[in-house]
């Protein structure tokens, strides 16, 4: 009796040290993508940002060079869009991401794709020439659309590794049901898409592969869900009206940039991390710059938990809520924004809210120890950030981003925020550097389908690659063929 009590003493003893080490194993959990020093990561958009800017000034103080008109100190945008002849080689955009989803490679070095069919009918044996055919192959893609397309998805759009979405020269709306899951997967660029009107699906089976398919539970209604993911980039995308977030990163994903988008008409916005308990997140890294967050938004710009998140160069117009809140203990470096708050008094802090910053559920004694900064914002109309943490100075100094000498800096570098051109479908517009959306380009009515009719000289163009990529019975074509 003696012996079966010594071991069962000693079974949890054993029990409760490998409990113990598993926890000291999660706290120094390193995701694969993860970078090592995260402060060199904020320190390199500082410098690429400043490089834009520089270039920008010198040639405008020569004049000795027509591009002038296009530069706007916006390193993305710089890197491809003052090129005339980007459609020639369109897959130089994956050399142009900045921040911690800048390795995101997506279909780079892979075959074009081009969508042809809008429908969605079958989501076990999709269609050749849909794009739900396109996103479950193994094969790394390059995915362009023929024309301009409303997709309406009857279930979540599930993607497969190394894929890039190309909007550009098209006006393309995703919605429905799902919408885009990226689930246990990497390398992936989303650029120039309409994403809205999402709502919950599934229960049913769903193909993920040209090898598998399978029972999928009913999804949340995010726009974009990034699940285990890594090596994300989301680009010029313009996103509302969805059922839950328009865009949610959990699970030990990351290595991801958000930029250049346009948000509007939406509750909660962004949720990064799964929950304060789950410790890979950790581990998540994610960069939010040049995003432009609009009207109608109310909470979560995002909401954090845990991991390192550098909210940099972005204009913050509306909310009725917050702006950034957290828990977890996440890290959050705020540099080069513009906070306006709300008129609405109500916006304005009442025990653990204020105008820009909210910890969700936490009192003060366990968060004033968390990290979060706020470095060369503009806070407008009362707004004010409220700092924590210890040692700041010191482990914030080689992070800064550019400090803005003015609100018009801000301006130019988030000008072009969402997809480039406009609902009205100026799809020429934009090329030559003077593109950008308003507020209302993004208001799509609750009765709206999103869609949009093709002027006559894309539709002749759209004829004349479908009429080439018949010719040729291929489903891939050299972007020469493209605009």
């Amino acid at each position: 009796m003696e012996h079966r009590k010594t071991c069962i003493v000693v079974l949890h003893t054993l029990l409760l040290l490998r409990i113990a080490v598993a926890t000291m194993e999660f706290k120094n959990l390193t995701l694969p993508g993860q970078h090592p020093s995260p402060e060199l990561v904020s320190q390199d958009i500082q410098r690429k940002v400043n490089v834009s800017i520089t270039r920008r000034e010198m040639l405008a103080y020569t004049n000795i060079d027509s591009s002038i008109s296009c530069l706007t100190g916006n390193p993305i945008d710089d890197c491809w869009r003052c090129d005339p002849n980007w459609h020639l080689n369109r897959q130089r955009l994956a050399d142009c991401g900045i921040g911690f989803g800048q390795y995101a490679a997506g279909g780079k070095g892979g075959r074009y794709y081009i969508v042809t069919d809008s429908s969605d009918h079958d989501v076990i044996n999709p269609r050749p020439g849909t794009l739900r055919y396109a996103v479950i192959q193994t094969e790394p893609l390059w995915i362009i659309f023929l024309t301009n397309m409303h997709i309406q998805l009857s279930q979540e759009l599930i993607f497969n590794s190394f894929k890039t979405l190309d909007g550009r020269g098209a006006n393309v709306h995703v919605t429905g049901g799902g919408c885009i899951t990226l689930q246990y997967i990497t390398n992936i660029i989303i650029h120039n898409i309409h994403i809205h009107h999402c709502y919950q699906s599934g229960n049913t089976m769903i193909r993920s592969s040209p090898t598998h398919f399978g029972y999928r539970t009913r999804s949340d209604g995010d726009g974009i869900s990034i699940f285990g993911s890594r090596d994300i980039w989301i680009d010029h995308c313009s996103l509302s009206h969805c059922k839950d977030g328009l865009i949610d990163a959990v699970m030990g994903s990351t290595g991801i940039t958000i930029s250049n988008n346009f948000f509007s008409h939406h509750d909660e916005v962004m949720l990064l991390g799964h929950s304060d308990e789950y410790l890979p997140d950790s581990g998540m890294q994610v960069t939010i710059a040049f995003n432009h967050f609009g009207k109608s938004l109310v909470q979560r710009m995002p909401r954090c938990r845990r991991g390192y998140i550098h909210v940099v160069n972005n204009v913050y117009s509306r909310w009725e809520m917050y702006a950034i809140g957290g828990s977890g203990n996440p890290t959050i470096n705020s540099q080069g924004n513009r906070y306006t708050a709300p008129a609405n008094r109500n916006a304005k802090e009442v025990q653990n809210f204020d105008k820009v910053t909210k910890r969700v559920e936490t009192a003060q004694e366990h968060w004033k120890g968390w990290n979060w900064r706020s470095e060369g914002d503009i806070l407008m109309n009362g707004a004010f950030f409220v700092a924590s943490g210890e040692g700041l100075e010191l482990k914030y100094e080689k992070a800064y981003s550019v400090e803005p000498k003015s609100a018009a800096l801000i301006d130019q570098l988030t000008m072009n925020a969402g997809v480039l051109g406009s609902r009205s479908n100026k799809l020429g517009k934009w090329t030559g550097g003077d593109g950008g959306v308003e507020d209302d380009e993004n208001d799509y009515g609750e009765d709206s389908d999103g869609s949009s009719k093709p002027n006559t000289m894309n539709l002749i163009s759209s004829l004349l690659i479908a009429l080439l990529c018949f010719m040729f019975m291929c489903s891939s074509c050299d972007p020469v063929m493209l605009l």
